[in-house]
């Protein structure tokens, strides 16, 4: 290959545009907030791991656990200094996803707000996609 091609190369490379990509997870405030509060007593482990498993009467549900490492195909999302780590398996599926997290008189639980999902079951456990 002669310089002229490399320097055509490289230039032709640079004027590429880039384009911003969908974020795989994003955290609300008050998600950022109880992941801090929650790992604030586990001080072994980095972050949270989110999966989603086959379970219910829709097909999926989602899976939380705590994250002592990065798994070797984990991605990795970082906000506010909370690392959130999501299993191989569930990446495409939770692809723009938002996690909050809700607190009332009765329940406090971790809800994702999914753009993906087709259908839900009637008490909102499991979805399909």
């Amino acid at each position: 290959m002669s310089a002229t091609v490399v320097r055509a190369t490289i230039r032709a490379v640079s004027k590429r545009k880039l384009q911003a990509t969908r974020a795989a997870l994003t955290l609300t405030p008050a998600a950022v907030s109880k992941v801090k509060t929650l790992l604030q007593d586990k001080p072994d482990n980095i972050g949270l791991k989110v999966a989603v498993r086959t379970r219910g009467c829709n097909g999926l549900s989602y899976y939380l656990e705590y994250a002592k490492s990065k798994g070797p195909s984990d991605e990795e999302v970082v906000q506010d200094g909370v690392r959130v780590f999501i299993e191989k398996k569930a990446q495409l599926t939770l692809l723009g996803t938002e996690m909050d997290y809700v607190e009332d008189k009765l329940s406090s639980e971790f809800v994702f707000n999914n753009p993906n999902i087709k259908g839900t079951c009637g008490c909102g456990e499991s979805f399909n996609i």
